[in-house]
């Protein structure tokens, strides 16, 4: 191929599109039309979300093939359904670690490295932020470069990379730099674990006094927590459990509970209010199966991701499931917003944390990268006595 090709909008989703699944779904890929259609039109990891037909994407696909960026077959002996193969990798020449960063872009368009980082964990396993900014920088520095990093606008935290394959998604000038929520772990993950942890600690007793009786003013919650007590089959684990109160609300609606925090003084809490339920001390990254089941029935975690970079959810998640029965149940909420906001005073106390407001659509590919299935989220609205921000329930299944 002479030069690169240039590539309009609805090329960079076909081809998006088709290089992500013939990652991430292999058995079923080439594509199909209507599963192409489907994969270009989905409403997470697109942006923007389209709403391509069916005869838009098989003219273009044919347009595609003339330019040899896609192949059309049959998709077996005697059959008549044709499907679409991508050649636009093979064209450019991409590495594994390259294609998967090309990919992201093409389908949301600009994209910081600690972003690409996260989204990527289906495509390629980067192992940091550096590694991504390695690629970016090798794609930047061919002969025909493929990416170019963008001047950094005031108030972002992370320069951010566009590819070289056609015309983006203009970003209005009034629209809120992304954040980058890696940047938490700017120290390492295990000195945030330390901050956290300590702070905690030195909260409890301000902390229990304040949110004690919170549910009693979330009826959604209740009716959410009460749910996956009811359909649990077997002991529910409830990490970053506080003082005890989504704990104590699983219990009372019949489930056989422990609930969990790595904060000790949060723990001495939990047993002080509920003296008749057991609290243990546990990190959910290293969290054990029940002593007296193969696995958990359910695990919950009540805004227990707070702390954590968009990166770590999947892992977070995996970790989780394999420890949660097959068909079990995986219950969360996040805070959900484009923001990091650091407290110094919590409750009255001198404190040191980071709270992260994740991606809707980011968690969701975390739980799919994570090995699980959604079956249900909700978004709902701030209370009357709550922070300003919208918060994510995810149900999933192990």
């Amino acid at each position: 191929m002479n030069g690169l090709p240039v590539l309009d909008a609805l090329d960079q989703r076909i081809l998006g599109a088709l290089m992500e699944k013939q990652v991430t779904v292999p058995a079923s890929y080439p594509l199909s039309l209507n599963a192409l259609q489907t994969a270009c039109n989905q409403t997470t990891s697109r942006d923007p979300v389209s709403a391509y037909t069916a005869q838009e994407i098989e003219t273009r696909c044919r347009e595609l093939k003339d330019r040899d960026l896609v192949r059309i077959v049959w998709s077996g002996a005697g059959s008549r359904v044709l499907k679409y193969h991508q050649r636009l990798a093979e064209s450019l020449d991409l590495a594994n670690d390259e294609r998967a960063l090309i990919t992201l872009l093409l389908l949301r368009g600009e994209q910081a490295p600690g972003e690409l980082k996260t989204r990527a964990e289906r495509l390629h396993a980067f192992g940091d932020r550096a590694d991504v900014e390695e690629v970016l920088e090798r794609l930047a520095d061919r002969p025909e470069p493929l990416v170019w990093e963008l001047p950094r606008k005031a108030g972002q935290h992370d320069p951010r990379w566009m590819h070289l394959l056609g015309p983006t998604p203009a970003v209005a000038e009034s629209a809120e730099p992304a954040v980058d929520r890696d940047i938490v772990l700017a120290d390492g993950a295990d000195a945030r674990d330390a901050r956290v942890r300590t702070a905690y600690n030195n909260l409890a007793v301000a902390y229990a006094h304040e949110l004690s009786d919170e549910l009693a003013h979330k009826p959604f919650d209740r009716w959410l927590l009460a749910r996956i007590a009811q359909e649990s089959k077997g002991p529910v684990a409830d990490i970053g459990c506080g003082p005890g109160q989504t704990t104590a609300a699983l219990a009372d609606a019949g489930a056989e509970v422990v609930g969990f925090d790595f904060a000790p003084a949060m723990i001495a809490q939990a047993r002080e209010r509920h003296p008749t339920l057991t609290f243990e001390v546990g990190d959910y990254g290293r969290l054990l199966r029940p002593a007296q089941a193969s696995a958990w029935g359910a695990i919950t975690a009540w805004f227990a991701f707070g702390h954590l970079s968009g990166s770590e959810l999947a892992g977070v998640l995996a970790a989780l499931r394999r420890i949660t029965a097959p068909d079990g149940l995986i219950a969360f909420s996040v805070h959900v917003g484009n923001a990091i906001h650091h407290v110094d005073e919590l409750f009255g106390v001198a404190t040191d944390l980071d709270f992260v407001l994740h991606d809707r659509q980011d968690v969701l590919a975390a739980v799919v990268a994570a090995g699980a299935q959604v079956d249900e989220w909700y978004v709902r609205g701030p209370g009357a006595t709550e922070a300003a921000t919208e918060r994510l329930y995810v149900v999933a299944r192990a």
